[in-house]
């Protein structure tokens, strides 16, 4: 079992599904694997694509995901990557990637109560 949590940055459509496979592989559940674009219509079209989940209120928590009514998008996409476990400079580290078209493949461990820690915290670039 996944006791941490995985992101990988990608450039294309391609390389998320095969990050998307690789996570499956490497024992994460398949609904706990999300993709992540800088826009909303993007993230639906890439995890139409690779079969992969999206960040929804369930992962985020009702009161974050109305916060993200009044956030900028920046913002929304960082509180989204924070729900799964990602460390505040990570999210915004990562959402430069988003700002610069690049899809992001993250991979939540199975359990409850987990608790996710900077040190080991993984991730890939392609």
């Amino acid at each position: 079992m996944n006791t941490y949590p995985r992101v990988s940055v990608t450039s294309n459509l391609q390389e998320a599904q095969e990050q998307v496979k690789q996570l499956y592989r490497e024992g994460f559940a398949r609904d706990n694997i999300y993709v992540l674009t800088h826009s909303e219509d993007g993230t639906e079209f890439v995890a139409n694509y690779t079969g992969a989940e999206q960040i929804t209120m369930a992962e985020e928590g009702v009161l974050t995901s109305i916060a993200n009514l009044f956030r900028s998008r920046g913002e929304e996409l960082r509180a989204k990557m924070r729900a799964l476990g990602v460390s505040e400079a990570e999210a915004t580290r990562l959402e430069s990637e988003l700002d610069r078209g690049k899809i992001l493949v993250l991979g939540k461990p199975s359990g409850e109560g987990m608790v996710y820690d900077e040190a080991d915290f993984q991730r890939t670039i392609l």
